[in-house]
């Protein structure tokens, strides 16, 4: 019984896809790739500024023209009639930029991990490569 050799170890599972250099395990992909919670809430809130702002102009210099042109009277029929829409394009644009924006980030972080850790993967299977060559020649 002293002379049995332990069990084989099992083969390593790769943590990274060869091809993409992409997380293949849940450990890996909320470790590095994922941009901190501080800057997404910053991204969304940004978003949604840009966003609602952007939609309460594009609205009333799109919605009150048209407005003013088919409901005579006073100013405050307008504003009465025209908010609503003018209100709901805004909201609708800031929960939009409010999601899109962080999810950019999201992209463009992971992206750059992905590109980072690709091009150094590609170096070390090709220095391997070239280990292996070398050491298999006749020479």
């Amino acid at each position: 019984m002293a002379g049995e050799a332990p069990p084989p170890a099992p083969p390593e599972i790769p943590t990274r896809c060869h091809h993409c250099a992409g997380p293949l395990s849940k450990d890996m992909e909320t470790s590095s790739w994922t941009v901190p919670p501080l800057v997404r809430d910053s991204f969304s809130m940004i978003g949604s500024a840009i966003g609602g702002t952007a939609g309460a102009f594009y609205g009333f210099n799109h919605t009150m023209p048209v407005v003013r042109r088919y409901i005579k009277g006073p100013m405050w029929i307008h504003f009465l009639v025209g908010a609503p829409p003018v209100i709901v394009l805004s909201s609708a644009c800031a929960g939009l930029a409010g999601g899109t924006i962080p999810a950019l980030a999201q992209l463009v972080s992971s992206s750059y991990h992905s590109a980072t850790a690709s091009s150094s993967f590609a170096c070390t299977t090709s220095r391997d490569d070239m280990h292996k060559a070398r050491s298999s020649s006749t020479f």
